[in-house]
C-alpha cells in the first residue's frame, strides 16, 4: 500500500472504486512530468447556498476529490509518484447569493495538505457555476507533478 493510501486510512478514508469517463475523454494526461487530471463531478447534487449547505458542499468537495484520487491510482499505478499538487481547479454550482466558493474548495484543498504535506499546497481557482454536469454541486480538476522513473529524467 502507498504512503498516500496509508494516510488515507489514518484519516478514516478509503478510495472508492474508479469512476469511468462518461464521455470521448482520458481521465488523466501525462505531459513530461505534469499529470493532467480531467474534471470530475461530485456524486453531491445540488444548489449550494439554497439545496445544500456550505458544509455538505465541502464534505462533497472532499469526495470529489477522493474519487480523482482512485483515477489517478488506476491510471498510474501509485499515487506516491505525485510529488506536488499544482493547481487544483473548483467549480460550486451556487446559488445566486452564494458566495463561499473558497470555503467550500477547502474540502479538496485541506485533504491534499493532509495527505502531501507542503507538496500538497497549490495554486488554485474557486468559481462559482449555475449549473454543472449532471445536477452536481462540485465539479474539480487538477495538475500534479510526478517524479520521473529514472535517473535521467527521461520518460
Amino acid at each position: 500500500m502507498s504512503k498516500i493510501e496509508s494516510r488515507l486510512g489514518e484519516l478514516g478514508l478509503e478510495l472508492p472504486p474508479p469512476k469511468t469517463p462518461v464521455a470521448n475523454y482520458l481521465g488523466c494526461k501525462r505531459s513530461g512530468n505534469l499529470l493532467f487530471v480531467s474534471g470530475r463531478v461530485s456524486r453531491v447534487c445540488g444548489e449550494v447556498g439554497s439545496d445544500i449547505s456550505s458544509a455538505e458542499a465541502k464534505l462533497a468537495a472532499q469526495g470529489a476529490l477522493l474519487d480523482i484520487l482512485a483515477i489517478i491510482k488506476k491510471d498510474i499505478g501509485d499515487l506516491d509518484q505525485i510529488v506536488s499538487i499544482e493547481k487544483l481547479q473548483g467549480f460550486v454550482r451556487s446559488a445566486p447569493t452564494f458566495t463561499e466558493q473558497p470555503l467550500v474548495i477547502d474540502g479538496a484543498s485541506d485533504l491534499l495538505i493532509e495527505l502531501w504535506g507542503e507538496n500538497g499546497r497549490h495554486a488554485r481557482t474557486a468559481t462559482g457555476a449555475a449549473q454543472l454536469p449532471f445536477g452536481a454541486a462540485i465539479q474539480l480538476d487538477l495538475v500534479m507533478r510526478l517524479g520521473y522513473s529514472n535517473d535521467n529524467n527521461e520518460e
